[in-house]
């Protein structure tokens, strides 16, 4: 069926409402006709039914207002119906009036159809497109992924291939340093660093079958061979120079060390090379430093004291002014006029038994200063004993072995045993010259001060090596040791012989003053007593102890050719004394020798005490002792019938005793030339008497002899105090 034109349309609906207004008064007319025949009480209709329709309209509004006006409810009924068909006719006018603009909207509303049917078109094909999109982001993004692992491989592949390229890459500026520049210059060495790294890197190229490598090894190779002939003509120029006369090779050392990438290079690219610099450098090293430490020692020695010590310079050899030269000390200054063997100091020779000033040269000021110069001594007409030369001249090799070692080290690039064996091969010949020498004087040498000095000497060298971290000499300083120190011990088993076998009846006149071999003891123990504080020796100490032994022997075997006591423990007295106080002087209080002689002297002075008093105050002594043990053992009564006995010896001391004092105090002081030791003796004398008199008292106050008159006689204690105290010397 076609479509009908709105106006059509419209004219077709009102024919319709026409017919149906029609149709509806005929059934209005029609409906008046039955009416007028309904019989409303018929019995057929259920008046409950009706009574519940009744009963709903009744509650509708307008059925409500109408029964309250009282209108009839069908005529009610046709107005309204009358009301609606004039509003629907009005309607339908108002539709036919508005006909063309509901034409016009029908018009619109067709073509937004046919808008919204192109739009329903657009969004089908948009979403078949969308669709479509989906896909293929999806396939873009299968490749993005794979595009970024192209890439990632690409970048490693990349980074890999830059860096062969730019190590593989040999610049121009590399070929025209290298073939061109001076190898001085800081450029040459910075293209040496780069060439060294292009030709490593390509050798691990080569190894890993890289073709690229090919394009450059024959460039590199001769930029080698040319840096090596730079390189080694650079080198042997430097090693010649230490050749020259009046070199101080130090400086080429240093030169060669700012360069020492050079023997490196040289030993990663042309061993053959780097082994000839090597043996040049050790042959000309080896010959400098022979020539000069041999032309060296050979005018040391030519300043040493012209006298020096014998074989027959031992302790227990006769005195001469050749063989008993002292230095000044503390015992010469407090003893003057008691040197048995004095003789002419000589000016250039040095001392035997004495240390004197030698001890200094293994002082710190010393030890490492400045070396001598034999020239500059000759012309001042110095001398110096060995101990001195040997200081000089080994630490003149210390020095320069430790300096040797570090260059050796630094420069040729060895360390442990392979450096040990470069430096033996550079030095060996001068310590094996060292040693011959030592080997030579030492064998006639009867110095053992000296001797013993060298081995401190060496021992603080040794020292000083391990602090700078050079352990190249330790085996030259351990021969060395080898051998000082069986000649050291040697020459002491000497001197312990000579005294064994001095006998005292050959040595002529004997006084009670200090004897030369003591003196000479007392020197020498406290000369190797205070050089051996520092570095200690069981041996040593060993062999002192068997010389003192044999000095102590000594002084009893000669104490013994004096007739009297009295003489003999001045003799042992004064030697002690000597001989403790020189060891004091030096050697440090705890010792062990220093302790040995003072029990001997303590001892001595008691018994020369007791000698002393005997003269004049033996008789009380006695008495004091013999009542004493009387009384210990109860024997009182036997104490009786000596009133005669200590009448006598209380009016005897009153009378006599300060005259026995005075001539107590004389007598000491003659006899001992150390007059600290005689104020010391005289001082003790007076107190042991002074303890005597007291024993006396205390005798005297016993039942058997308390009643005696001759008690009153006796001195009081504190007035004899008083009173001997004027007796003591003052010094």
């Amino acid at each position: 069926m076609a479509a009908l034109r709105p106006d059509e349309e419209l004219g077709l609906r009102a024919t319709e409402m026409e017919e149906e207004e029609g149709m509806g008064r005929g059934e209005e007319q029609s409906l008046q006709l039955n009416l007028g025949d309904l019989d409303l009480t018929s019995d057929e209709f259920i008046l409950d039914e009706v009574d519940i329709h009744i009963q709903a309209n009744l509650e509708d509004s307008l059925v409500q207002e109408a029964l309250k006006t009282g209108v009839d409810l069908r005529q009610y009924s046709k107005q309204v119906e009358l009301e609606l068909q004039h509003i629907e006719h009005a309607s339908i006018r108002d539709y036919i009036k508005e006909s063309k603009n509901i034409t016009s909207l029908h018009n619109q509303i067709t073509a937004c159809d046919a808008i919204l049917e192109r739009m329903e078109q657009m969004l089908s094909s948009f979403q078949c497109d969308l669709s479509s999109i989906s896909c293929e982001i999806q396939t873009l993004q299968e490749q993005s992924v794979a595009m970024n692992l192209r890439l990632k491989n690409r970048q490693a592949v990349r980074s890999q291939l830059s860096q062969l390229v730019d190590e593989l890459v040999v610049p121009a500026a590399m070929i025209s340093t290298i073939l061109e520049a001076p190898v001085t210059e800081q450029d040459f060495l910075e293209q040496l660093h780069e060439l060294n790294n292009k030709m490593n890197y390509v050798k691990e190229q080569a190894f890993r079958e890289t073709m690229a490598c090919t394009d450059v090894h024959h460039v590199l190779d001769r930029l080698k061979v040319k840096a090596v002939t730079k390189i080694r003509e650079f080198v042997l120029q430097k090693v010649y120079s230490f050749r020259k006369p009046m070199t101080n090779y130090q400086i080429p050392q240093n030169a060669l060390l700012k360069y020492r990438f050079f023997y490196q290079f040289l030993l990663g690219n042309e061993r053959s090379v780097a082994q000839e610099l090597r043996e040049q450098y050790v042959e000309t090293m080896s010959k400098i430093y022979l020539s000069y430490f041999k032309s060296y020692t050979s005018r040391l020695m030519k300043i040493q004291y012209e006298e020096v010590a014998e074989k027959d310079d031992l302790m227990g050899v006769e005195d001469t002014a050749k063989k008993d030269i002292l230095a000044p000390c503390a015992w010469t200054t407090a003893f003057p006029g008691t040197l048995q063997g004095k003789g002419p100091s000589l000016k250039n020779r040095n001392t035997i038994f004495t240390l004197g000033n030698r001890g200094s040269v293994i002082g710190g000021a010393e030890l490492e200063g400045p070396i001598i110069v034999p020239h500059a001594a000759q012309k001042s007409d110095v001398r110096y004993p060995f101990e001195s030369l040997f200081r000089s001249q080994h630490y003149a090799l210390l020095d320069n072995s430790c300096r040797e070692y570090l260059f050796l080290c630094d420069f040729f690039l060895v360390t442990g045993p392979s450096a040990q064996e470069l430096f033996n091969a550079v030095m060996g010949k001068t310590l094996a010259m060292f040693l011959k020498h030592m080997d030579a004087y030492v064998c006639d040498c009867y110095d053992s001060i000296a001797i013993f000095l060298c081995i401190h000497i060496v021992l603080r060298f040794r020292a000083i090596t391990a602090k700078r971290n050079v352990p190249a000499i330790d085996k030259y300083w351990d021969t060395l040791l080898e051998i000082l120190w069986p000649r050291f011990e040697y020459i002491l088993e000497l001197n312990i012989q000579s005294i064994q076998n001095t006998d005292p009846q050959k040595l002529g006149f004997l006084d009670t003053r200090p004897h030369y071999i003591t003196r000479r003891y007392a020197e020498f123990s406290s000369a190797i007593v205070s050089i051996n504080q520092t570095f200690p020796n069981e041996r040593t100490h060993t062999l002192l102890g068997q010389l003192q032994v044999e000095v102590e022997n000594f002084v009893l075997r000669v104490a013994a050719e004096f007739s009297s006591r009295k003489e003999q423990l001045i003799f042992l007295i004064n030697n002690y004394d000597m001989m403790l106080s020189v060891l004091m002087e030096r050697a440090v209080e705890e010792s062990k020798e220093v302790e040995g002689f003072q029990q001997l002297l303590s001892a001595r002075s008691q018994e020369f005490i007791e000698e002393i008093l005997s003269p004049p105050f033996g008789g009380m002594i006695a008495f004091v002792k013999e009542s004493e043990s009387l009384i210990e053992k109860g024997q009182l009564d036997r104490l009786r019938g000596e009133e005669a006995r200590v009448t006598q010896l209380v009016r005897g001391f009153s009378t006599t005793w300060k005259a026995s004092v005075e001539l107590l105090s004389q007598d000491v002081m003659r006899s001992f030339s150390n007059f600290k030791n005689g104020t010391s003796i005289i001082q003790g004398a007076l107190t042991q008497l002074i303890q005597y008199y007291h024993r006396f008292h205390k005798v005297l106050t016993q039942p058997p002899l308390r009643a005696l008159p001759a008690r009153a006689e006796l001195i009081n204690i504190h007035h004899l105090m008083v009173e001997l105290k004027k007796h003591k010397p003052n010094f």
